[in-house]
Parts: structure tokens; sequence; C-alpha cells
């Protein structure tokens, strides 16, 4: 429970309707209550920081300004909407998020009816605001609609689909769109409007004499209002490169200072009286009033637990174990110091993706695009066309939006492109919009491409290496976090395309097991005296190997950390019925349904892949043979 002593104000916001109760002259103090308990409470559970700091105010105005829930406010790039959930009655469950049955990561429709729209990824705000005012407005209400976009998202190409549709409809919706400008992603933003903004940031000028003018002419709609709304646009030209967001049809407002909370009552104040689409212009700061998240704003993104007096540091004498990541990132630069031709992409998820090292060794071959999946693909596409060796670094939920590329640009034309796939399969503690569950049905579908699932550091790095040197699009697929602690080679050796490694000769049952479930597998293979097979090659299968294992076994076990349906154990299938083959084939998978936020190791055992899950769904299936292996025991 929140200490009263320490947070008298925010103790008593229980709903954004007990907020309202404050007179205006408080909301400072309850920005800075909510901003120092968010501070301690991060410190206790870790999760996503530097960008809820940054909303403090901004978070605390709208609430108090609008009538929520019934006014809908919906929240970009969900990792902003820890002050939300504070104001909206998750205030004393805060400390829970990202753990099991706790608060979610981001904001989400059944968790809150605050939560108006789900959102794990970004720049879909303007878009879902917009349907919401379209329906509201055919309903017949009158209901507010805001979208908060921020945190690099105003850089996709979605959010300007919206701008354009909502900008350019014959009747008006009423919507306003906040452009939260922190200049950051989980790295620094990038790109031409990035630019353009930090421009039309300085022009204080401008604004000083525009809001000066409406005060002093009063009545748009007057000849004096007009002739300078006139002379307004003229001015603009000079001290503003491009009046992007006005000629696209909205009315522009800002920049303001986003952390004036009185500043951004009277903005929203005089907004809401407006009719049309409308958008304002904060600036804020990432990390907002904590000196250490200010001055780090990359590292601060997001933390595990930590005590706030002292930050973040490292325990000593700890030895920190490579990650899948790592493996990439180290083999990134080793194989652009052997082929001139590599040239590297990445939507805005540097750090994420391990590219850092890379990005810094190689600056003028290095492609950070901003959160804009397709351009990536198609960007890679182009490389492609002109000799170039691109490598596409994502994560697998996020290639789903590069998806059309991948098939029309990539497939289609049979470039030469390595997709490196980073959190494939069960991720975790961000929730189902982060899993990588659907990777390997999503893929194996299209022609022309090779699918490779790592189950190791090692086979990581020769897989890697394999897609590369391969002439054709190819992805490898690798889990979130460490493997099994697998000695990493330096040298750049391939794998034979589609040859999978019997990894133990066993009877009656083969477990063909495909990429990070191969340790799993293993260890039930070894106990229960199965074959074992790492599959490698989710496309082009091993056909020659299982077609030979189907002789001499009778039964198949396909394990996978993705979705069942479509994935790897459905092209075993595939495959044996194709060659007329009928024979009793177990797959074990993940469910057909969305996980909700858990650790990997709670989440691989609800869907039944960790040894106990694999040895207890072989034993259902094949008791007979069970059976049998007990009495040979005795």
């Amino acid at each position: 429970m929140i200490d009263a002593d320490r947070y008298p104000r925010l103790s008593r916001i229980d709903s954004p309707a007990d907020l309202r109760k404050f007179d205006a002259s408080e909301l400072r103090a309850i920005a800075d209550e909510l901003r120092a308990y968010l501070i301690e409470s991060a410190g206790k559970s870790g999760g996503h920081f530097g960008a809820g700091l940054g909303v403090v105010e901004l978070t605390t105005a709208l609430h108090y300004l609008y009538d929520t829930p019934e006014d809908r406010i919906v929240w970009d790039v969900g990792h902003q909407a820890y002050p939300h959930k504070i104001l909206t009655g998750r205030r004393d469950s805060i400390h829970t998020v990202k753990q099991k049955d706790g608060v979610a990561p981001f904001p989400k429709r059944e968790e809150s009816v605050y939560d108006t729209f789900g959102v794990g990824h970004s720049s879909t705000s303007i878009s879902a605001a917009l349907g919401m005012a379209i329906a509201n407005r055919n309903a017949g209400n009158d209901r507010k609609v805001v979208a908060v976009i921020g945190d690099g998202a105003m850089t996709a190409g979605m959010a300007y689909e919206a701008l354009n549709h909502a900008g350019g409809m014959d009747r008006d919706p009423d919507i306003l769109v906040i452009l939260n400008d922190n200049r950051m992603s989980i790295s620094e933003a990038v790109g031409g409007l990035t630019k353009m903004l930090g421009r039309m940031t300085g022009s204080r000028t401008l604004n000083a004499i525009r809001e000066g003018g409406k005060k002093l002419l009063g009545d748009k709609d007057k000849a004096p209002a007009r002739f300078v709304k006139r002379w307004e646009e003229h001015w603009k030209g000079m001290f503003v490169p491009s009046t992007l967001f006005e000629e696209m049809g909205f009315h522009y407002t800002g920049p303001i200072d986003g952390h004036d909370v009185n500043a951004l009552v009277d903005t929203l104040s005089m907004l809401k009286t407006l009719r049309g689409p409308q958008l304002l212009h904060v600036i804020t700061t990432k990390g907002k009033g904590y000196e250490r998240a200010e001055a780090d704003q990359i590292g601060y993104h997001a933390v595990s637990p930590f005590d706030p007096e002292q930050g973040m540091v490292s325990k000593p004498g700890a030895v920190k174990k490579a990650t899948y990541t790592d493996v990439f990132g180290d083999w990134l630069c080793d194989m652009a110091a052997a082929d001139p031709k590599l040239l590297a992409i990445t939507p805005a998820m540097r750090e994420g993706s391990g590219l850092v090292r890379y990005s810094k060794e190689y600056p003028d071959r290095y492609f950070d695009v901003a959160i804009a999946e397709q351009h990536a693909v198609t960007l890679a596409a182009g490389m492609a066309c002109e000799g170039a060796k691109p490598v596409v670094a994502i994560y697998s939920t996020f290639l789903q939006r590069g998806y059309d590329q991948l098939v029309h640009d990539v497939a289609i034309q049979n470039l030469d492109v390595l997709f490196a796939i980073d959190r494939g399969g069960v991720v975790g503690p961000d929730g189902a919009t982060h899993a990588g569950n659907l990777d390997l049905s999503y893929l194996r579908c299209v022609p022309n491409m090779v699918v490779m699932a790592a189950s190791d550091e090692d086979e990581c790095r020769k897989m890697l290496s394999t897609g590369f040197e391969f002439n054709g699009p190819a992805a490898v697929r690798y889990p979130r976090g460490s493997g099994p602690g697998v000695a990493v080679s330096q040298s750049l050796d391939v794998l034979p395309i589609g040859k999978a490694e019997v990894k133990q000769h066993g009877q009656r049952i083969a477990l063909l097991a495909f990429g990070a479930i191969v340790p799993a597998a293993e260890k039930v293979g070894t106990e229960s005296g199965y074959t074992v097979v790492n599959m490698r090659f989710v496309k082009p299968l091993d056909r020659e190997l299982i077609l030979e294992l189907a002789k001499t076994h009778d039964a198949f076990v396909t394990l996978e950390d993705n979705v069942v349906a479509g994935g790897a154990g459905s092209g075993v299938a595939e495959l044996l019925a194709d060659a007329g083959i009928t024979m009793p084939i177990l797959h074990l998978g993940l469910p057909d349904a969305f996980q909700h936020h858990a650790s990997r190791e709670d989440l691989l055992g609800e869907a039944g892949l960790d040894v106990a899950g694999i040895r207890k769904a072989i034993e259902a299936r094949f008791p007979r043979q069970q059976d049998e292996r007990l009495r040979a025991g005795r």
C-alpha cells in the first residue's frame, strides 16, 4: 500500500475522478508525488522507466481535464503509460508490472476501462483514435478523443497514413493528437522528421508572436485575425522549414513545455473547445526528474529492480552470460570485416538487436531506419538488387509488420537478404504483443526462403554464416536471453543446407526438436531412450533423415517454441503425407492462444514445453511404450 505520509495527495487518488476533486493549484505537487512514486515502484519491480517519467505532467493534465474513461485517451508505445496506470486504479499494484498475474506492461483493454486501446508496438494511436472519433460521431455522442504519440513513434509510416486520412476527410473529425517530442525512441530518434522537429522546437520567436497575437486579435473569424493567419503561414516558412502538420489538415499548436503542468492545463483547456483535427506539440525529457535517467536515457529506458538512491549498479564479481543477441552482434562485426558487401539495417532497435558495437565500427555500413519495418525490408531488397549483402536485424514480432515486403519485395524476387530474427518464440514479461510465437509458421510457407532455428549459441553463429552465404532470402531465428552455455567458435563456418543433427540414437519414438526446445528434448530422450534430432532447418526439412527415421520408429514427436498451427511440426506431417507414410505424430508447441505476461520459464511450463511437460505429454499419448519401458527396467 502507498505511504500516505510520503504521498498525501497521490494516496487519495484511486481514479481520475478523485484527481479532478483537487484544485488546479495542487497539480504540480501531485505530479511531483506521482514522479517520486514511479521511481520508487520501478526500483522494486523494474520495467520501462524513462518514458513514463517524461509524461508525468502530461498524464496528470489529461486525466484532470478530460472525463476519462468516458473521454478516450489512446497511448502510443505503451511503455509511456505507467503514470496513467497509477492514476487509473492500479497504483497499489504497479510494483507487480510484468510479473505473472500482475499489471500488464502496456495498455490492455481487458485490464482496465481506462486502457482504451491495447498497444505494445508503436504508431497505432492516431489510427485507433481516428476510428474511435468516427464511430462516436456516427453514434451521435460527443466524447473527446486524444491520441498521445511519442518516443519515436512519429517516425513510422502508419502515423502519417492516419494523419493524411484525418486531415483530408470531408467532415473534419474531432480529434486531438499530442506529439510527445522527447527526441528519443529506445535510442536517439533518427530521420528527417526528427531534424525538422528540432528546428521547430527552436522557433520560440514564432510561438511567442503567435500566442500574443491570439490574445490581441480575439475572434479568429474576423478579418484582422484572418489576415494575421495568412501572415503567420508566411513567417512559418522562414522560422520553420516545414508546415507539415497544417498542410495535412491539422491545426498545429506549440511547441510548449511538457513539464509545465499549468501551461498544459491552459493549452488543453483551449484545445478542448476547438473542432476538427488538432495537433499539440509538447517538448519533454525522457527520464525527467531522475538525474541518472536524464543523463543516460538509453540505459534507463527499461530497468531491472534497483535502489533509486544508488541507481543501476553492477554486482561485484558478477559475470554476464553471453546472450544470443551478443552472439549476433559479434558475428555481424566479424562477418563485416570479412566481407565489405555486408550492410546492416535495424528498425530503431540498435541496443535490443545487438548492433551498438557494429554501429561504431562500421558507421557507413549501418542503417537505423527508425520505427519503419516495412521500409527496412524493402530497403534491404533494393540493396540486394545492386549486389550488396544486407542483414536485417529485427524482432520476430516486429517482422510481422514487414511481412508483405518480405513476400513481395524479397522472396518473389529471390533476393539475397538475411533476416536475423531476435526474440523468437516465448519472450516472457512483455506479454503477447512482444511474443515471437508465429514466425516459423509465417516464414516456412514463403517460397524461396531458408528458415533456421538455433538450439545453442555456437549453432546460432554458424546459422548466421550459412544464411549470409546462401544466395537468396534466409532467416535465422533465435530466442531472447542466453542459451545453454555452449562455447562459440570464432570461425565463420557454415552448415549444410537442410541437414539435421542426430543428437542421440534411441528406439521406438523419435523426438524431432527445433531451436530452443532441443536441450529439453535431449533430457527427455536421454532418460527415456528415445532418438533425439536437432532439426536445425525448418525449411528445407531434412527429408532423407525423416523418411529413414519413419522406417525405424513407431512414432514421431515434434517440438518447437512456436504455435503448433502451421509450424515446423506441420511441415514434418506434410512431408510424411507427401511420401504416403502414415504414422502417429504428437505435435508439441505453443498454444492456439495469446499468452499473458510472465517469465519465459513460466510460459514454457504452461505450454508443456519444459522437461516435465514434454515427458507428461509423451507418456499420455503413447502409454504402451511407457509401460514397456517400465517393464524393461524391472
